[in-house]
């Protein structure tokens, strides 16, 4: 059976790659670390721009923009790269990750919002409790400015499409973001679709 062709359109990606059989990705901080690393000189090589990121124990979340270089080749690359290292350091042979990742288009800049909402309460969905920026391998708590990010992000285009001042901004990002499971962005977005 062939696969279908990945949509690499410049524009907005959400990506999802899983452990094989759900097993875990992600041992510990040093793994973590080492994934983010990896991402970043991928990310830099593809031109890829990251707004949001999250690192579960059995699979992770980004959220890219990507360029006329596309999405595949990076991919590939990061999961490969990320996985022979991973099998080196804890001794393990075979495929780390099961399927091929998987992607999604976002076409405009409430999906964009809601896709980045969605990404950032992973942990939470996951059963974890306590704030959102308590979980460290998520990229909101450098989104709202409350600690560094593992990888460089997008944050002032994430905050502009809520308002232009940097603090109210944050102060309806937060809101936005702690609003449970809403399907959809209530509120304006400032830039027009790419």
């Amino acid at each position: 059976m062939a696969y279908k062709p990945r949509d690499e359109r410049p524009g907005f990606h959400h990506v999802v790659t899983r452990g094989n059989n759900k097993q875990r990705i992600f041992h510990n901080d040093s793994d973590r670390q080492l994934f983010m690393r990896t991402l970043v000189r991928i990310a830099q090589r593809y031109g890829w721009t990251i707004y949001a990121y999250c690192l579960m124990r059995n699979h992770y979340h980004l959220v890219l923009r990507v360029d006329e270089r596309g999405l595949a080749r990076g991919m590939c690359e990061l999961n490969t790269t990320y996985a022979l290292e991973f099998n080196k350091v804890h001794g393990r042979i075979n495929h780390l990750f099961g399927k091929r990742y998987w992607s999604e288009h976002l076409p405009d800049d409430r999906r964009l919002l809601n896709v980045v909402r969605y990404v950032v309460q992973n942990p939470r969905r996951a059963g974890r409790a306590g704030p959102l920026e308590g979980y460290a391998w998520s990229s909101y708590a450098a989104t709202i400015g409350m600690a560094l990010s593992f990888a460089p992000l997008a944050t002032g285009e994430v905050l502009e499409l809520f308002d232009r001042r940097p603090d109210r901004a944050i102060a309806q990002f937060v809101e936005f973001c702690d609003a449970g499971g809403a399907n959809s962005l209530s509120g304006p977005v400032r830039r027009q679709p790419p």
